[in-house]
């Protein structure tokens, strides 16, 4: 999923100092990115000088190829600033990650000629047929998180040969050749802009064509022989999460000496015993799950691959994800009570933060039940595991 080594020190400084450069531009215009359902143009920019969408780009085409703690401080500083566009850019990150490896040398020259260009992906299949030269592909793929401005598409797709079995293939599509449907219409990560890319027999060559290898069951192994990738993915998605718990906790902090507390004689919010403790209590949990989540990189960054990593060690950092979420949705709970119901105001970006973080802790690699339910099985060995792990 991510380059083998390890991101240099001075390389990671540099980039975090970019990173924190472009959290302002964010903030600025996070209220475009959401009443647009696009990152904004300025905040694109601000991106792409960061180096957000170079992330993943292998090293020997001009990219980054950063590691997966470093993508990771990356996308929860960047959310920070607006969970919208650090979610963009993680899912394009990702999506440029983890099948780059099946591309021939050519089709990665191609998608790799701008080192910063966009990516989406759907794993929901739609139809493909095989025609002389590749396949042709229909269907709706919904949940394309930064469709709208993305330059490629990996999508999964069902080839079902006249004679043969159905396999499932991802397709590496130019957005460009599909047509867009502005479905995207939720309460929080509206910026994301995840919409339904439409395709109705569009003609993919073969060489754009990923075989997806398959797993000792003989069903597609979407880990690609990785069985800790589809964990990083988890902790990556969780980074733009663990930004906004962060942005919230910064909005807050900034009135603890401006807001006086209905109702009593205090002066402001620093001055009240219990609202410093419901403070104290908040920034331990936003901090101490920010570091709880760096430190989860590190050990995946440790043992990528992942061969010979049990099933039930893999369910435990899953278990460790969702853990983390409910640690930043406890906290931000804490701030909107302190804050009091002015946090809720469209004028704050309070509330946008509180709206981002519940969306995005619901996101179907973070279930908690599933989650719980698939490791209960694993640790007892009551049965087989019910998600993949």
């Amino acid at each position: 999923m991510m380059e083998s080594g390890r991101t240099a020190p001075e390389t990671a400084d540099a980039l975090m100092a970019k990173v924190r450069a472009a959290v302002p531009v964010l903030a600025a215009h996070a209220d475009a990115t959401e009443e647009g359902c696009r990152v904004a143009p300025e905040s694109a920019d601000a991106l792409r000088e960061a180096g957000a969408f170079a992330l993943t780009t292998p090293r020997e085409f001009g990219g980054l190829g950063a590691d997966l703690v470093s993508t990771v401080r990356v996308l929860s500083e960047l959310g920070r600033g607006c969970p919208s566009s650090a979610w963009v850019a993680g899912i394009s990150a990702e999506a440029k990650g983890h099948f780059a490896k099946l591309l021939p040398d050519e089709v990665r020259a191609e998608l790799y000629a701008d080192p910063h260009a966009r990516m989406c992906a759907v794993g929901v299949p739609g139809e493909a047929v095989e025609v002389p030269g590749g396949v042709e592909i229909t269907g709706r793929w919904s949940y394309a998180s930064g469709s709208e401005d993305a330059d490629w598409a990996i999508l999964a797709a069902m080839v079902a040969p006249g004679d043969g079995v159905p396999r499932v293939v991802g397709v590496l599509v130019p957005v460009s050749e599909l047509s867009l449907e502005r479905t995207w219409r939720v309460a929080g990560l509206r910026g994301t802009g995840s919409h339904t890319l439409v395709a109705e027999g569009v003609f993919v060559p073969a060489v754009r064509v990923l075989e997806i290898p398959a797993g000792p069951d003989g069903a597609p192994d979407i880990t690609l022989g990785e069985p800790l990738s589809l964990v990083a993915v988890g902790v990556m998605l969780a980074a733009p999460l663990a930004g906004a718990a962060l942005g919230a906790l910064d909005v807050v902090e900034g009135v603890l000496r401006k807001r006086k507390p209905p109702m009593t004689p205090y002066e402001d919010l620093a001055a009240s015993p219990s609202a410093r403790q419901v403070f104290a209590e908040a920034e331990h949990l936003v901090n101490g799950g920010h570091d709880r989540l760096i430190h989860l990189a590190e050990r995946i960054q440790g043992m990528l691959p992942g061969e010979g990593i049990p099933a039930a060690q893999r369910s435990a950092f899953r278990m460790e994800i969702v853990s983390v979420l409910r640690q930043f949705l406890r906290a931000v709970d804490l701030l909107m009570d302190l804050h009091g119901s002015s946090g809720f105001s469209v004028d704050n970006p309070l509330q946008r933060y509180w709206r981002d973080l519940n969306v995005g802790a619901r996101h179907l690699q973070f279930t908690s039940y599933l989650t719980i339910e698939n490791h209960g099985l694993l640790v007892t060995g009551a049965g087989e595991p019910i998600l993949p792990v």
